[in-house]
């Protein structure tokens, strides 16, 4: 048996958290420098640009990068067999560019990590095995318990960013409805 690189985008983007993750252990503030994204964009800084995308590589601690990664590699191959990994990396490069200029534009609080990338997972996978001109019951489940769940979250006080959740789920139902639409086409 040979160990096979089923998912590239999924097991890459893993790689590039985890070497960050490792990175920010034996370089302390590596992540809160070159892997968070701050209100205070700054055109001319270089740095401001790359934490655009950099950001949803970087997390807080161990919980969670574990817990992004677990939904990371238990749902991108699935997404990726259906999908591709080139149109699933375009898709999380979105939620990501998305979610960045969101925060810069309204927020004023940093940002770091993949949940947004996990929620459009999420809601993507509710398309996996959808009918031409059927809306699934799982899609409208899913929308409703994680989404619920994050708007109520939204009013507590927990460091989590609940918003970045709301785009990558909302960016994912749209993902799912025009991926759709284009297969029925």
């Amino acid at each position: 048996m040979k160990i096979d690189y089923n998912a590239p985008f999924s097991l890459s983007f893993t790689f590039v958290c985890l070497i960050v993750f490792l990175m920010n252990n034996l370089i302390p503030g590596t992540t809160s420098t070159l892997f968070t994204l701050f209100p205070e964009f700054q055109i001319a800084n270089p740095l401001s640009w790359l934490r655009i995308l950099s950001y949803s590589v970087g997390h807080a601690n161990l919980s969670h990068l574990i817990g992004n990664l677990s939904f990371i590699l238990l749902l991108g191959p699935l997404l990726e067999e259906k999908y591709g990994s080139k149109y699933l990396s375009i898709m999380c490069l979105a939620v990501v560019v998305i979610t960045a200029i969101i925060f810069v534009l309204f927020y004023e609080h940093a940002l770091l990590g993949a949940s947004g990338i996990v929620f459009m997972f999420i809601m993507l996978t509710s398309f996996t095995n959808v009918k031409a001109n059927h809306i699934p019951l799982t899609f409208l489940m899913i929308f409703i318990l994680f989404i619920g769940k994050e708007l109520i979250d939204s009013f507590k006080d927990d460091q989590i960013s609940q918003t970045a959740h709301l785009i990558g789920g909302i960016c994912g139902s749209v993902f799912g409805f025009h991926l759709l639409r284009s297969k029925t086409s």
